[in-house]
């Protein structure tokens, strides 16, 4: 049972085994030169120490070698992509063939689609969660349109019961039981940007494949948050977004998952690419398109080394805590947040996400009664970053890799303290 004291906090911290990574990371400050309290990874990472080198080393690099560095450099920048991928592939459950970081979410998102939304005239309807991040509704939209289909007809959003926040299944199931035969799509996001809710994704996707559709997933919430286990859940597809939960930078290249029984699907529709071709002949400019296997094949260009050098230097700071560690961490560290919101006993706030830790990832969305943004504003002349998301919900999202208990609970003294001075 957890304590509400700051003592507890600094006890838990003390017993933490992870608490040593906070340290590798640049941590804001205030004017003062005080850490702030940071609590918004779920918008963007803070940055590796380590990163500055690994980025400095490409540039040397480059700087010495020029276009020999594609085969000369230290990590040499050809493969450089293939640096990325043992450590995203477990970080994200997947076999390393299906796996590949490249361009940036939706634009990934919009290849995916390409490739496994064939609308038909009678099954042509797509299925997003009615929250869903506006990207991936705006990007689902534009892919009805392109097929000529009137997104107001072809879009089916799975929502809330009146009065809740967070989406059922069994709804999901009763609008696969009554459309089923019209959809071609379940596009869901795997962890919900606003409530963090985190749904279940091998029963989506085993009810989605039970009716002839193929299932795709966004992670940009849950990569380096969640562990989704992509190839287990037989998904067709993922994509997500690194300067999240795993610290690549802002707007930084997103990854992508193609499950491995389309590896070879010369019948797939794709947008095709040089760097998607066959490595042994790519670079004699005369051969017709030759797919490489796997999600490599739906590569387009060249890959950005930098932005690359800066995943990487995320991606091995996650393989040395070991990304088992960091969902147990993860999962007492919200808990304790919990455990202190319960403790204030104040009627005005309430945390929509779930209450099940097997149903969250490190996000818990406060809802505050009759709040707006001046409750955000005050929180943050108070020391603490957090995220403000209309029309009155404060997330925070502890990160193991560089949050502590400490954080916790001076967050909620703080959240406490302006709540106090606003009524």
């Amino acid at each position: 049972m957890f304590q509400n004291t700051l003592e507890y906090a600094k006890k838990l911290d003390a017993e933490d085994s992870l608490a040593s990574f906070r340290n590798k990371f640049h941590l804001p400050k205030n004017e003062n030169g005080e850490e702030l309290i940071y609590l918004c990874g779920n918008s963007l990472g803070l940055q590796p120490k380590i990163t500055s080198e690994y980025i400095a080393e490409v540039l040397k690099d480059w700087s010495h070698f020029g276009v020999e560095g594609h085969t000369e450099a230290k990590h040499a920048w050809l493969p450089y992509h293939e640096f990325l991928t043992s450590t995203m592939s477990k970080i994200v459950g997947a076999k390393p063939s299906e796996v590949v970081v490249m361009n940036t979410l939706t634009t990934n998102l919009h290849l995916m689609m390409v490739s496994f939304y064939q609308p038909t005239k009678t099954k042509y309807k797509i299925v997003v969660e009615s929250d869903a991040f506006p990207s991936d509704k705006y990007a689902v939209e534009s892919q009805l349109k392109f097929h000529g289909i009137d997104p107001k007809d072809g879009l089916i959003q799975w929502k809330p019961r009146k009065g809740e926040e967070l989406c059922r299944f069994e709804d999901l199931e009763e609008i696969m039981k009554n459309q089923g035969n019209e959809i071609a799509l379940l596009m869901i996001g795997s962890t919900n940007y606003y409530t963090g809710q985190s749904f279940p994704l091998k029963k989506i996707t085993e009810l989605g494949h039970k009716h002839n559709c193929r299932v795709g997933f966004d992670l940009a919430h849950g990569a380096g948050n969640i562990q989704p286990n992509l190839h287990e859940t037989g998904a067709d597809f993922a994509v997500w977004c690194t300067y999240k939960y795993l610290n690549s930078g802002p707007g930084s290249l997103g990854g992508c998952f193609v499950h491995e029984r389309h590896a070879n699907n010369e019948n797939l529709n794709r947008f095709a690419g040089w760097w998607g071709h066959n490595k042994k002949t790519r670079f004699n400019m005369r051969h017709e398109f030759d797919a490489l296997p796997g999600a490599e094949g739906w590569q387009l260009s060249n890959p950005p080394i930098l932005s690359m050098a800066a995943i990487r230097a995320s991606l091995d700071t996650f393989a040395e805590a070991g990304f088992e560690n960091l969902r147990k961490k993860s999962e007492k560290l919200t808990g304790f947040l919990e455990f202190l919101l319960d403790e204030m006993k104040n009627d005005s706030i309430n945390v929509i996400t779930p209450r099940n830790p097997e149903e969250r990832g490190c996000q818990l969305s406060i809802q505050v009664k009759n709040a707006d943004k001046n409750l955000h504003t005050k929180l943050t002349e108070a020391g603490v970053i957090s995220d403000w998301r209309e029309p009155d919900v404060i997330r925070v999202a502890p990160a193991p890799l560089y949050n502590s208990f400490e954080d916790v609970f001076r967050f909620s003294e703080k959240l406490k303290d302006v709540l106090k001075n606003l009524t």
